[in-house]
C-alpha cells in the first residue's frame, strides 16, 4: 500500500507549543482525523474529508481503513502520540511500516517544564479512564510522580488515594491545568492541602516526595 497514516501529535493546545512538521502534514492533508476541537481549530473543511475522533473507536479505524485505499490519512492526537493516544488503537490495526509518527509536547512534558523539574526520573502514569495498581501508587521517598487526571480521579481524589498509599500529607503537589493556553494555572500545596482548592479535573498532577 503506498498511502500511510500520519500521527500528528499537535501539543497541549496551543498552536505556539506544536512542532512546524506536524502544521505542515495537517495544513497538506486531504483526509483528517481528530477530536472535535483540534479539527474546529486546524481544519479546513471546505477542502479536507473530515472524521471526528469520538466514543466510536472501531467507526474511525474504518474510516482509515477504507480511505487509506486512496489518500494519505493525517490523524491528530493530542499531547504526544507516543502517551496514551489513538497511536495504541492504530498499531493494533495496521502495520507500523503505514505509520508516519510526528512527535508533540505532551502536557505532563509542559507541566514539568513550568515547573523547572527534570523528568527523567519520573514515574508518568494516567488515571484518565483508568486507575494505577496500588503497587505502582505505593510511596517510597524520593519517589517523583507525573499524574495524568479524569473528571473522577482529580487534583481531590488523588491525593487521597496517595496519602492512602503511604504518601506523607505534607508532600509537594503542583496541580497544573489548561497548560500553554491564556487560562493556565498551577498550583503548589501538598497532598494533604489539596482539599482546600476548588477541584480540577482533567489536569496534571505532579508529586514530589
Amino acid at each position: 500500500m503506498k498511502h500511510k497514516i500520519i500521527v500528528a501529535g499537535i501539543g497541549p493546545g496551543n498552536p505556539d507549543y506544536m512542532v512546524p512538521e506536524a502544521l505542515r502534514a495537517i495544513r497538506s492533508a486531504r483526509v483528517l482525523v481528530g477530536g472535535r476541537r483540534a479539527l474546529a481549530q486546524f481544519a479546513e473543511p471546505d477542502r479536507q474529508e473530515l472524521m471526528p475522533v469520538g466514543g466510536d473507536i472501531p467507526a474511525v479505524l474504518s474510516f482509515v481503513k477504507e480511505r487509506l485505499l486512496h489518500f494519505d490519512v493525517v490523524v491528530m492526537v493530542s499531547g504526544d502520540p507516543g502517551y496514551y493516544s489513538l497511536l495504541d488503537a492504530l498499531r493494533r490495526e495496521f502495520p507500523p511500516e503505514l505509520l508516519e509518527v510526528i512527535p508533540g509536547i505532551s502536557s505532563v512534558q509542559l507541566a514539568f517544564a513550568r515547573l523547572a523539574l527534570p523528568w527523567h526520573e519520573a514515574d508518568l502514569l494516567s488515571f484518565h479512564g483508568r486507575v494505577p495498581s496500588a503497587e505502582r501508587l505505593r510511596y517510597a521517598k524520593g519517589r517523583l510522580l507525573g499524574l495524568l487526571t479524569d473528571g473522577r480521579y482529580n487534583s481531590h481524589t488523588v491525593p487521597r488515594l496517595l496519602v492512602a498509599e503511604g504518601w506523607p500529607q505534607e508532600t509537594e503537589l503542583a496541580v497544573c491545568s489548561r497548560l500553554s493556553y491564556e487560562n493556565e494555572a498551577i498550583i503548589r500545596t501538598t497532598l494533604g492541602e489539596a482539599d482546600r482548592f476548588p477541584v480540577c479535573t482533567h489536569c496534571i498532577l505532579v508529586v514530589k516526595a
